[in-house]
């Protein structure tokens, strides 16, 4: 972000709390060497981790497990000019300790799509960022609600 580009910078506590509210988001993965973007619902554990709740035999969990991709979130106000973005980046792993397995299958995310084996993906955040727009002003002075 640039100085008075009408955006104010979240915090990572501020970033957490809001993507607990949100109830879906996206997670950025690469597909055929291409960026590729997916709508997930999703929940976060108590660290801040992001869960994901998938088929074992889906894409998604063959094309991220390993991998450092990223997960947005966001909510908009178009009437306002208002809302907030929040993007958490690290490494994603498909969970495989039978233990945590089970754990994650009672507090994680539901899937979309049950299927017959389902697995879970986290995403551990190695970097958190957010930004919020506020209320239709830039700082600048410009009025965007005229």
């Amino acid at each position: 972000m640039y100085p008075n580009d009408g955006f104010r910078e979240l915090d990572p506590q501020e970033c957490l709390r809001l993507l607990a509210k949100a109830p879906v988001g996206r997670i950025v993965h690469t597909r055929h060497a291409l960026p590729a973007v997916l709508p997930v619902n999703f929940c976060l554990d108590g660290d801040g981790t992001v869960l994901l709740r998938t088929s074992a035999a889906s894409e998604l969990a063959r094309a991220v497990d390993g991998v450092v991709v990223a997960f947005e979130a966001d909510e908009v106000d178009a009437a306002r000019n208002a809302g907030w973005s929040v993007v958490v980046t690290g490494r994603a792993t498909v969970v495989t300790d039978p233990g945590e397995q089970k754990r994650l299958a009672r507090v994680g995310p539901s899937s979309w799509v049950p299927s017959p084996e389902e697995v879970s993906i986290r995403i551990r955040p190695e970097l958190v960022t957010g930004r919020e727009l506020v209320g239709g002003h830039t700082l600048y002075g410009v009025d965007l609600t005229l």
